[in-house]
C-alpha cells in the first residue's frame, strides 16, 4: 500500500520547486514555445491545485471532478450522484460556464477558503428549495457573477469526505471554459472522464485519458448516453479502445440513454448511476481505498516531475540561446559598425561636402561659429550614418531569426526621439565642451591680444577632423596657441571625441537590446529548475 509522503522537507523542497516552475518563462517565438508555457501552467496548476495542498492535508476531502466533452451529460451524472440539480444541464452548450463544487455541510470549510484552486473566486448564492430545484446561477445576474468563480454547494446526500466537482466541456467552443477545465481536472484526486456513446471515440477525451496514464491519476471512466439496442456493442468497443491505450484496468461505468437524459433536465434513476456513486463513496470511505487513490495520483505527479522538469529546463535554455544569437548580432553590427567609423574618422571624412567647403572658405568668408556648425553637422551625419548601417545589419541578422518575431521586439527603436535627435545632441555637447578647453587654453596665454576663443576651437575641430585636409588647421592652431597648447587642446579634444563616439554607439546599441532585455531571457531558470528537481528527488 502506497503512502502520502508528507514530511515537512519534502513540502519545503516542492514549494521551492513550485516557485522555480512560476518563474520560468517563453517570451520568444521559438517552435517549442506555445507547447513550454502549456506545460508549465498545466505543471503549476497540479502543483498550486492539488499537489501542494494535498500533502499539506491530507484528511482534506477526496475531490472527483467530473470532466469530459460537450454534451456528454456531466451535469446530469453529478446531479443525479446527489440527488437533486445543483448544476445547470439543458441542451445549450456549452451549458456549465461556472464550475459547481459539491459537499457535505461538514466539509464546507475545506473548500471554502483558497485551500485548492486559489485562482477561483468563492461564490454562495442563496437557493431556493422548489421541486423544479432552482439552480444558483439562475438566482444571480450573469454581471454579478465573476469570470472566474467556483460556486460551492452543500448537500446532505452526499457523504462526508467526498466532494464532486462539475467541469466545464474540455471542448468548449470558448477558450476560458477549455481552460478552466483543464485547471480544474489538475486539482483531482480523481478524474472521472465522461464521454459519451456518440463521441467516445473523439480524440479530445482521449488526449486527457492519456493525459491521466501518464501521471498515473486515479481516474474513472464513465460511458455515457448509451442507447439499449447497443450497449453491449458500444461498450465492447470502447473497452477495446481503453485496452488498445493500455488502459485496460481503468474502472468503466456505462450509463444508458434514458428519457430523463434526453434534454438534460431531470435526474437519472438512482440505479443507473448506482455502480458509479458506490464506487466513489467506497474510496471517501474506506481508508485504505482513500490512501491508495490519493497516493496514487499524488505519486504519480511527483514521478512525473523527472521526466517533465528536464524538459521546461530544456525550453528554458533553447530561449536562452535564441536571445544570445541575438543579442550577438546586435553586438557583431555595432562593433564592426564602430571600428569602420573610428578609420573613416582618422581619414578625414568628417571634413567633406559642406564642412569642407567652409574650411576653404575660412576666415575671409566664413566665420569660426559657421565652420563649427558644419563640421557638427558632418560629423553628426557620419555617426547617423553608422547606426543605421549597424540597424539594417541587425534586422537582416534578424529575420533570419525567429526568435525575432516576438511583437515587443517589433516596431521603432530608441522610444519617442530619433536617433538623428540623440546623435546631434551628443555631438552638441562634444562641441561645447571643446569649446570650454579651447577658452582655458586661451586664458593660459601670456599675451596682451588673446585669440578669439571660438576660432581657436575651430581649428583644433577642423585638425583633428579633417586627416590630410586639416592639416593646415594643426599649423594654425600652434601659431595662435604655441605647439605646447596646441598639443594639448588636440588630446583633450580627441579624448572628448572618442567618450562621444563610444557613449553614442553604446546609447544606441542598449536601445536596440532594451526590449529583449525587457523580456528577461536568462540562464538561471535552466539551472534552478535541474537544482529544484534534484533537491526534491533527493527528499523523497
Amino acid at each position: 500500500m502506497v503512502t502520502l509522503d508528507v514530511r515537512p522537507q519534502l513540502l519545503e523542497a516542492l514549494s521551492a520547486l513550485r516557485d522555480r516552475v512560476a518563474a520560468a518563462r517563453f517570451p520568444l517565438p521559438l517552435d517549442g514555445a506555445p507547447r513550454a508555457r502549456a506545460n508549465r501552467d498545466e505543471l503549476l496548476a497540479q502543483l498550486d491545485d492539488y499537489l501542494v495542498p494535498r500533502l499539506r492535508q491530507p484528511e482534506a476531502p477526496l475531490l472527483a471532478v467530473v470532466g469530459g466533452s460537450t454534451g456528454a451529460g456531466k451535469s446530469t451524472l453529478v446531479n443525479s450522484l446527489v440527488g437533486r440539480r445543483v448544476s445547470e444541464a439543458g441542451v445549450l452548450r456549452p451549458t456549465t460556464r461556472t464550475p459547481v463544487l459539491v459537499c457535505h455541510p461538514e466539509d464546507h470549510h475545506w473548500f471554502s477558503d483558497p485551500r485548492v484552486l486559489p485562482g477561483l473566486t468563492r461564490v454562495w448564492v442563496p437557493r431556493q428549495d422548489t421541486e423544479a430545484g432552482l439552480v444558483g446561477d439562475d438566482l444571480l445576474p450573469p454581471e454579478e457573477i465573476p469570470p472566474r468563480a467556483l460556486r460551492i454547494e452543500t448537500v446532505e446526500t452526499l457523504p462526508p469526505g467526498l466532494a464532486l466537482l462539475d467541469a466545464p466541456d474540455i471542448d468548449s467552443l470558448v477558450a476560458e471554459n477549455r481552460t478552466l477545465a483543464a485547471e480544474l481536472i489538475c486539482a483531482a484526486d480523481i478524474w472521472v472522464m465522461v464521454t459519451s456513446a456518440a463521441r467516445y471515440a473523439d480524440a479530445i477525451p482521449w488526449h486527457l485519458l492519456r493525459t491521466a496514464k501518464e501521471y498515473h491519476a486515479t481516474l474513472v471512466t464513465v460511458l455515457d448516453r448509451v442507447p439499449h439496442q447497443v450497449v453491449s456493442e458500444v461498450s465492447r468497443q470502447y473497452g477495446a479502445l481503453l485496452t488498445k491505450a493500455g488502459l485496460g484496468e481503468v474502472p468503466r461505468f456505462t450509463v444508458p440513454e434514458l428519457p430523463e437524459s434526453a434534454w438534460g433536465g431531470g435526474l437519472l434513476p438512482a440505479t443507473a448511476v448506482a455502480p458509479l456513486r458506490s464506487w466513489l463513496v467506497h474510496h471517501a470511505q474506506d481508508p485504505d481505498a482513500r490512501r491508495h487513490a490519493m497516493a496514487r495520483t499524488a505519486h504519480g505527479l511527483l514521478d512525473s516531475l523527472k521526466s517533465r522538469l528536464p524538459e521546461l529546463a530544456a525550453a528554458t535554455a533553447s530561449q536562452h540561446a535564441a536571445a544570445l544569437r541575438l543579442t550577438s548580432a546586435v553586438d557583431a553590427a555595432y562593433d564592426s559598425e564602430h571600428a569602420r567609423l573610428r578609420s573613416r574618422l582618422q581619414s578625414g571624412a568628417v571634413l567633406a561636402g559642406d564642412a569642407l567647403k567652409r574650411w576653404r572658405a575660412y576666415p575671409l568668408d566664413c566665420t569660426a561659429g559657421e565652420l563649427l556648425d558644419a563640421l557638427v553637422e558632418s560629423l553628426s551625419a557620419l555617426l547617423l550614418c553608422a547606426v543605421t548601417a549597424a540597424d539594417e545589419r541587425i534586422d537582416a541578422a534578424w529575420r533570419r531569426e525567429p526568435a525575432a518575431r516576438a511583437p515587443e521586439l517589433a516596431g521603432e527603436h530608441g522610444g519617442a526621439d530619433s536617433a538623428e535627435d540623440r546623435i546631434g545632441l551628443a555631438v552638441r555637447r562634444w562641441r561645447r565642451e571643446l569649446e570650454e578647453y579651447a577658452e582655458d587654453e586661451v586664458r593660459e596665454l601670456d599675451r596682451s591680444v588673446a585669440p578669439d576663443a571660438e576660432a581657436v576651437a575651430a581649428l583644433a575641430a577642423t585638425g583633428l577632423l579633417g586627416g590630410r585636409r586639416g592639416r593646415s588647421a594643426g599649423e594654425g592652431l600652434a601659431e595662435r596657441i604655441g605647439a605646447h597648447g596646441a598639443l594639448r587642446l588636440r588630446d583633450r579634444a580627441g579624448r572628448l571625441l572618442a567618450d562621444c563616439l563610444d557613449r553614442v554607439m553604446h546609447t544606441e546599441r542598449e536601445r536596440r537590446l532594451a526590449p529583449l532585455d525587457a523580456l528577461e531571457v536568462s540562464p538561471e531558470p535552466q539551472a534552478e529548475l535541474i537544482a529544484a528537481l534534484s533537491v526534491l528527488l533527493k527528499e523523497r
